[in-house]
């Protein structure tokens, strides 16, 4: 069934915005995400020699294993497919249910197939989707790079049960970011007798650096790396110092599940039920590293760290402390990142604090607050934490100036706002410009030396919401001017692009953008699509993009504006398309996948 819905490049025009019509053609789009195996990417960080860090999602003919199905699952796709279709844009019913059942089904049944396995994410019956892949644009090109992926036993394929977040490249072209271990099956007979099959994965997020743009990758061990551990690097200095976060020991009650009965108490009992992982009567029906991954990444106390680094990895490193501390006998979870650093060895970042300083950290009265890590000290940028709420520092500059995001009360909703601050003062507080209007939420990502600063803010109005969500763009700010520009204004008027979130900017003033643009539709197995009469199929999709000052460029005056409405089989939906940009804000957020 061929279904209408409005465009997401639809532009509102009951925006109540004030918004400029007239473009400027002072920069010009350079598309660095058409990818033969993936369907959308998003760009993450340019060098200033104009190598790019990239990430991608949805791999056509994703490799799934059809052996580790039974009828009962394949019964399960055939009813929801039935019952669901028609409320799925890109799909429809079963096509042929005998291929499907056979392991060879159309690429609309393998669609349906690898929703199905999305939906059963968390069991460990089932094969695991990751589908975030890291890239690299070179010399022009666009390519993947394996970080901790592998393939299937008696096959070429990488499993694609991976979450890669490539973070950023360096001028001298190192790599960086953080990944996750691949899904592996793993068979196990119960004790009953029955043979099973889990997917274990080995750790949730450890940080690599690529001294060879991607043909190495270099594990970042944590402190703590019992059970696999957790860590990433979110940043890479000139100098080659890294910052990120990594694990440097386990907590106390997360210890005694893995290795002692619920209570603690180490039982013996071989009919004791309630044990943790170790005890027999537990292996006997679960492996033990199954229970364990159960228990996930917040088994680890966790803190930002700087390493220095070398083509090898760590040469030596500095735990750079929490906001907070805990005392002897509490073992709640606490954490710090360690987001951005500059050339003097500056960090920013968030950490938990209290929101009611006089208040036990036994209340959990807790939220993220931005922060710097300087000198040994751990000082955030907030004189009332009941004014900003759930504030990070995203990026620094060698001028010492962080920018970020923070929550803030508007009107009675709580609104994320971007802001900039100066980290060389005694008390260092966030300054918020105004952004699209007053009750958009925004958020900076990246500050270079010129004190231009990018990042991304909602452009409509209505009530935000999961069904209704408001559209972004990407902006530019001066500091020094205190000028706020949407970066959609600085494109040619006909231009094919909508900017909806800036990653970076390097010294250049060239911007790591995430666009829209409207592309060929292909299915499942990246096959071209056609409608019943024969006529290309077309979608929007999210591209990641590259923004070129144009020299001389001067201002378009755009009298009017297009409002592009209702396509033809609208392959990903508005919906899932900001579903999808906020999988590509985690890796700034928190690594613990």
């Amino acid at each position: 069934m061929n279904k209408f819905v409005k465009s997401i490049l639809t532009f509102s025009i009951t925006t109540a915005l004030g918004l400029s019509t007239a473009n400027a053609a002072t920069y010009q789009v350079i598309d660095k995400g058409a990818a033969e195996k993936l369907k959308y990417t998003y760009s993450q960080q340019e060098n200033n020699n104009g190598e790019m860090a990239l990430s991608g999602t949805t791999v056509y003919n994703f490799p799934i294993q059809f052996q580790y199905l039974i009828e009962a699952d394949y019964d399960a796709i055939v009813s929801s497919a039935n019952l669901t279709h028609e409320q799925i844009d890109e799909l429809e019913d079963i096509e042929d249910e005998a291929a499907l059942r056979a392991g060879t089904p159309t690429a609309n049944d393998h669609s349906w197939v690898k929703r199905y396995l999305q939906a059963k994410s968390s069991s460990a019956f089932y094969q695991k989707v990751g589908d975030v892949i890291a890239m690299k644009n070179l010399g022009g090109e666009t390519s993947e790079f394996t970080i901790f992926d592998q393939t299937f036993a008696n096959s070429d394929s990488l499993t694609y049960s991976t979450i890669d977040y490539v973070n950023g490249i360096t001028d001298e072209g190192w790599l960086y970011g953080n990944a996750s271990a691949p899904y592996m099956p793993f068979d196990f007979t119960e004790d009953d007798g029955d043979e099973v099959t889990h997917w274990i994965r080995e750790f949730s997020s450890l940080g690599y650096i690529s001294p060879d743009k991607g043909n190495t990758i270099v594990s970042i061990t944590p402190p703590e790396s019992r059970y696999g551990g957790v860590s990433a690097v979110f940043d890479i200095s000139d100098n080659n110092i890294a910052v990120g976060y990594a694990s440097y020991d386990i907590r106390e009650s997360f210890l005694a599940k893995i290795l002692d009965d619920k209570d603690g108490n180490n039982s013996d009992d071989p009919n004791d039920n309630a044990g943790g992982c170790a005890e027999p009567t537990e292996l006997k029906n679960t492996p033990f590293e199954l229970c364990v991954q159960n228990l996930g990444p917040s088994m680890y106390h966790t803190q930002a760290y700087k390493w220095q680094l070398d083509e090898n990895g760590i040469v030596s490193s500095e735990a750079l402390g929490h906001l907070i501390t805990l005392a002897d006998d509490e073992d709640f979870e606490l954490s710090s990142f360690g987001q951005a650093v500059n050339s003097h060895g500056v960090v920013v970042g968030y950490s938990t604090g209290l929101i009611v300083e006089d208040q036990a950290i036994s209340t959990r009265n807790q939220s993220n607050f931005a922060v710097v890590f300087k000198d040994g000290v751990v000082k955030d940028f907030t004189e009332d934490h009941t004014e900003y709420l759930d504030s990070r520092a995203y990026d620094i500059n060698d001028r010492g100036i962080a920018v970020g995001n923070a929550k803030k009360s508007i009107n009675g909703q709580y609104r994320e706002k971007f802001y900039y601050v100066d980290t060389n003062v005694d008390t260092p507080l966030m300054v918020v410009p105004a952004d699209f209007f007053n009750g958009s939420a925004s958020s900076a990502y990246a500050i270079n030396e010129h004190n231009i600063v990018v990042g991304d803010g909602e452009v409509e109005t209505h009530n935000n919401s999961t069904q209704n969500p408001r559209r972004t763009h990407g902006f530019m700010y001066d500091i020094a001017t205190d000028t706020f520009t949407d970066l959609n204004s600085l494109l040619n008027c006909n231009s094919d692009y909508t900017i909806i979130e800036a990653r970076d900017i390097n010294e250049n003033n060239e911007i790591s953008a995430t666009a829209i643009i409207k592309v060929a539709r292909r299915d499942s197995k990246g096959e071209l699509m056609t409608g019943s009469d024969g006529t290309q199929l077309m979608e929007d999709v999210v591209r990641a993009v590259k923004l070129s000052p144009i020299d001389g460029g001067e201002v378009e005056d755009c009298t009017e504006v297009e409002e592009k409405v209702e396509r033809q089989g609208a392959g990903f939906g508005f919906l899932s398309i900001f579903a999808l940009l906020g999988l590509t804000f985690t890796r700034r957020l928190t690594a613990e996948q």
